[in-house]
């Protein structure tokens, strides 16, 4: 049974949503710990990379920490899946460059890119809320085995952009900075916590289920639920196209 909304916008989270957390875990997440001690010595100067140590000092509580000891934190934060905005940002330079060069190409699951091409030739607004910052969102988009699918994004949201993703106020944020009312959104994740945080800013959302996902299991509590993105019909009955 399809699941019916009248929207503007859909808001996409990534990870176990529109592509599989194991690619992430298994592929991506190795190419980055194996590059982050020359992205910290070869590109200390950079003033993004620069901003992120010294976030990653804050966050450790020990400012003088050099890029050994960045790099220790950076992979005790990778085992334990922390979203650590310092953590997200470096991964992305490292995940962007990969992308570019073609060592790596992003992965969707198949339901999606047909579901995100028909809802942007309906004339709804598609937009990413992800943990991994703006520049790996981008690259993904940009390096799937679809082709370049950035075109169907109208903006991307991380967690330095809008915020933690299990706050209310992240969301009031995203809405703000998109101009489209919260009852006018909807929001797809497969994580309890965020869905929670959606709701609670006004929004729609649905709870992606996949099975072999870690939250599968946990299930979404109270909300509504899709296996697929084909589970999901969305209208706009504000749309101008």
């Amino acid at each position: 049974m399809s699941l019916r909304f009248d929207v503007d916008a859909v808001v996409l989270d990534i990870e176990g949503t529109t592509s599989a957390t194991g690619f992430v875990v298994d592929v991506l997440y190795p190419y980055s710990r194996s590059r982050f001690a020359s992205l910290l010595t070869d590109r200390s100067d950079d003033p993004e990379v620069a901003r992120a140590v010294a976030q990653v000092r804050e966050l450790t509580g020990d400012p003088d920490a050099d890029a050994v000891q960045i790099e220790k934190a950076l992979n005790s934060w990778l085992d334990e899946d922390r979203k650590a905005t310092p953590l997200k940002t470096l991964q992305g330079i490292i995940w962007s460059e990969g992308f570019a060069r073609g060592d790596l190409v992003s992965h969707f699951y198949d339901d999606v890119v047909p579901a995100l091409r028909a809802w942007h030739t309906a004339g709804l607004r598609l937009y990413v809320y992800s943990s991994g910052s703006v520049a790996a969102q981008r690259a993904w988009f940009i390096s799937s085995p679809d082709g370049d699918l950035l075109p169907l994004v109208s903006g991307l949201y991380d967690t330095e952009n809008a915020g933690p993703k299990q706050e209310p106020e992240s969301y009031r944020r995203i809405a703000a900075e998109t101009g489209v009312e919260p009852s006018r959104l909807l929001f797809l994740s497969d994580r309890p916590g965020e869905l929670d945080a959606a709701m609670a800013a006004g929004w729609h959302a649905v709870g992606v289920r996949r099975p072999g996902e870690p939250y599968f299991e946990q299930g979404v509590g109270d909300h509504a639920q899709a296996g697929a993105f084909d589970e999901i019909s969305i209208t706009s009955s504000r749309s101008t196209t």
